[in-house]
């Protein structure tokens, strides 16, 4: 089974994950760009287990429909690298930057493109919603 490691910049908080993604998407919310500090978050998401290494500073955030998700970041550098949905267990949602692979799977949804700028283009195929389809 494939295994791969995704990181903070500085190598100091890292997540292991098995197996492909469950799936693969971009967010264009405002509080994913604020969060990023680019226009969206793209996110992998994966089943357990996972294996998480180094110390994390979290941030918990509640979303449109009610979800909160906890972030979890490096204290030392600031990368964001995952988070989970409170009460939901045995999934996390990884940074896909994170992992620094150029070959990583691209996204299959996009959310939030109501928020989307302009001049970002979509891969052709992907399912859009104009807002969190949940």
């Amino acid at each position: 089974m494939t295994t791969r490691t995704a990181s903070c910049c500085c190598g100091q908080l890292k997540i292991e994950v098995s197996g492909e993604p469950d799936g693969v998407g971009v967010c264009h919310c405002l509080a994913c760009q604020q969060r990023t500090g680019s226009v969206f978050a793209a996110l992998a998401g994966f089943s357990g287990p996972f294996k998480v290494t180094g110390e994390a500073t979290e941030y918990v955030r509640t979303g449109d429909q009610g979800a909160q998700f906890r972030f979890r970041f490096c204290p030392v550098c600031g990368s964001t690298v995952f988070h989970t949905e409170e009460g939901v267990s045995g999934i996390v949602s990884v940074a896909v930057g994170a992992f620094a692979d150029p070959d990583f799977p691209s996204p299959q949804v996009s959310v939030y493109d109501c928020r989307r700028h302009s001049w970002v283009q979509l891969p052709d195929g992907i399912r859009v919603h104009a807002k969190d389809p949940d």
